[in-house]
């Protein structure tokens, strides 16, 4: 096997170990078993299972972000559009690359700021912050709150599709359903957003005077 194809295919060995134990939970040994080598193979091409594990998360990251920045930035389209098109983005990476998505958003931690799945999150959530301010100038709502709502928005659609890919089989809901229902939420939620929001709680209740 020549030099790319064996790094290659170390990749795909290790993207699948990684999915499945973790990265503390994978070995060097493990991956050169798997895939019929010895370990200074492994080590050759990428140094340890740190350098692999690195290279596997770069292209994941390069994959997911390409795709919901293509979508979020389809010309002409309408925010509900858009909402849509980054919907299924996101769900069809989960669906198409079912290992690479474990790997991110197990093993990087979406509550870090240096986590690369919160990154990519954040990059995304960036993008829709400036697609909601507009819109929100449009219904004469704050647009500085933009950004609050571009969190939500994309953390609603990042935990959905986390959960529908560890519970799809059981719920035996189509992509395409699933999309629908967030599309629901998001859009019609937003849609009629009150100005000037306030909690109906008493402040009694919420154990602050």
């Amino acid at each position: 096997m020549a030099g790319a194809e064996r790094r290659e295919q170390l990749i795909d060995v290790a993207r699948a170990l990684f999915a499945e134990r973790g990265l503390e939970g994978t070995s060097v040994e493990e991956i050169a078993a798997h895939a019929g080598v010895s370990k200074p193979v492994v080590y050759e091409h990428f140094g340890g299972k740190e350098g692999l594990y690195a290279v596997v998360v770069d292209r994941e990251v390069r994959t997911l972000h390409d795709a919901i920045r293509t979508a979020i930035t389809t010309p002409r389209a309408t925010p509900r559009a858009l909402i849509e098109l980054g919907t299924l983005a996101l769900l069809d990476y989960i669906d198409d690359h079912p290992n690479g998505f474990r790997i991110l958003s197990r093993d990087s931690s979406a509550t870090s700021p240096d986590g690369s799945f919160a990154t990519i999150l954040s990059d995304i959530a960036s993008r829709v912050e400036d697609l909601l301010a507009d819109e929100f100038t449009k219904r004469s709502l704050d647009p500085s709150t933009a950004p609050l709502y571009a969190q939500m928005l994309v953390g609603l659609v990042a935990l959905a599709g986390q959960w529908w890919m560890d519970t799809r089989d059981e719920q035996g809901l189509a992509k395409p359903v699933v999309a629908a229902h967030l599309v629901n939420l998001a859009w019609h939620g937003m849609r009629n957003l009150d100005p000037s929001p306030k909690l109906h709680v008493p402040a009694t209740r919420r154990g602050k005077p």
